[in-house]
């Protein structure tokens, strides 16, 4: 890298830094974090364990977020006085420092931009995550096992923690459901990004003759509410079945029927746990997924009717095919929506999403 472009990068760096410090309101943020922080200073402050978590979670992520721009900054400044002194010394060795340095602190500013596009008002919630195959039996089973793996894998390296709260393990192999609760900051914010339909072209393991199939798993992504938004759910509309719960593999998790499986019957939505040993926990926890369909269900539904308004023919909901993977005659991960394409196959199944997420979230905004 030239000297001559090492300076221009500092400038649009320069003003990337500018722009954050604008559209951060740094002293308000301050302001917020000293409030939450009296807050948790106060005797009764655990008195509402839900409620404390809520000013933790805050507090942590304006933290983190303040924090961070001003660690950028400072590496920013960092970065001018070794750009000075490469200038004047002419050390090829300080100038690789520095480019190495540079290249870091290009992708921390990336990061730090992207998150600062998960702006929506659910954005920052954990994320209620669920797969189900397509037509096809044992072979979309399959297919939405090795997505199982692949959202775990992401979400094991972003720092979020996996919960299952429902599995239904396949006939013969792979899976014919599963609900994950993902969570962690902006868990939501990222992974709608991955809600719609996922496609799989390969050369089958489980047909014998070795002929290539077409594969299908929606994925279904929802912001995970306790009791925050007022959704009206008259006790009359539900259906409520129990069941024995049981995990990957078969397996039992317990001998009683403490699993909960709650049908809305206006409209059709279904909401299954089995995660919690105690019948009255996992009711709890469907009603809250359910509670998060419904409201998923109202936002799609004034989504659409807004493109009707516009004029706009636009396809909405699940039914909508977002990405195809690509195992034989080629290896391809391509996304549908922005046309972002991988041909490391195996990076993307081992949970590398980030640039598919990025692209979608940049896409929003344009």
């Amino acid at each position: 890298m030239e000297l001559a472009d090492i300076r221009n990068e500092l400038e649009k760096m320069a003003k990337q830094l500018a722009g954050f410090r604008g559209s951060l309101d740094l002293e308000n943020k301050e302001a917020r974090i000293a409030e939450l922080d009296d807050q948790m200073l106060h005797p009764n402050f655990w008195d509402d364990q839900q409620a404390a978590q809520v000013v933790i979670n805050e507090s942590n992520a304006l933290k983190d977020q303040v924090h961070t721009f001003y660690e950028m900054n400072e590496s920013f400044e960092n970065l001018e006085v070794s750009y000075e002194l490469v200038k004047e010394e002419n050390d090829a060795e300080l100038q690789a420092d520095l480019e190495e340095e540079l290249t870091q602190l290009i992708k921390r500013m990336e990061d730090f931009e992207l998150e600062q596009l998960l702006s929506e008002e659910y954005d920052k919630k954990n994320a209620i995550l669920e797969l189900h195959p397509g037509a096809g039996g044992t072979e979309s089973q399959d297919w939405c096992s090795m997505l199982l793996r692949m959202y775990t894998r992401w979400a094991e390296k972003h720092g979020f923690k996996v919960e299952t709260l429902d599995y239904l393990a396949g006939d013969e192999a792979g899976v014919k459901s599963v609900t994950l609760l993902i969570k962690g900051h902006n868990a939501y914010g990222y992974l709608k990004a991955e809600k719609g339909v996922h496609r799989l072209v390969r050369i089958s393991p489980f047909d014998a003759s070795g002929r290539r199939h077409t594969s299908f798993v929606s994925c279904e992504v929802m912001p995970e509410f306790n009791d925050e938004i007022e959704i009206e759910i008259r006790p009359e509309d539900l259906r409520v079945d129990t069941y024995r719960a049981s995990g990957a593999g078969g397996q039992h998790i317990n001998k009683t029927e403490s699993a909960i499986r709650i049908t809305h019957i206006p409209t059709g939505l279904v909401a299954s746990c089995q995660t919690e040993r105690s019948q009255i926990q996992n009711r709890e926890h469907a009603m809250n997924m359910l509670r998060s369909k419904l409201y998923q269900r109202e936002v799609e539904e004034k989504e659409k009717q807004l493109l009707e308004i516009r004029g706009e023919q636009k396809e909405i909901g699940w039914g909508s095919q977002i990405r195809s993977y690509v195992f034989h005659p080629y290896s391809m991960v391509k996304d549908h929506r922005t046309s972002v394409e991988s041909g490391n196959v195996q990076a993307v199944m081992d949970g590398d999403l980030d640039p598919f997420i990025d692209a979608y979230l940049r896409s929003r905004i344009q």
